[in-house]
């Protein structure tokens, strides 16, 4: 997956996704391995601000505990959700 075409920042946030945490990893893995290099400017944008938050905010946003301060965030974590569940 790492290829030379990359850049600095896709790299970082790539290695930033990985959480070694089962419940966020079965969201983050399937998107960084299928979508995230071809997403367009913003929703990389959206992303490495989304692997940017605490494991905890992350697992209420996607457990739906809690919601997600911004929109935008919300509707990709939604997106996430969607890849794997269909």
């Amino acid at each position: 997956m790492m290829s030379d075409e990359m850049t600095l920042e896709e790299r970082k946030v790539i290695y930033r996704s990985r959480r070694g945490l089962k419940e966020i990893d079965v969201y983050f893995d399937p998107y960084v391995k299928n979508y995230y290099l071809s997403a367009d400017p913003t929703e990389k944008a959206l992303f490495a601000e989304l692997v940017d938050q605490e494991d905890p905010d992350l697992l209420d946003w996607f457990m739906e505990v809690g919601e997600a301060p911004r929109t935008e965030i919300k509707e990709l974590i939604v997106k996430l959700k969607q890849y794997v569940h269909g």
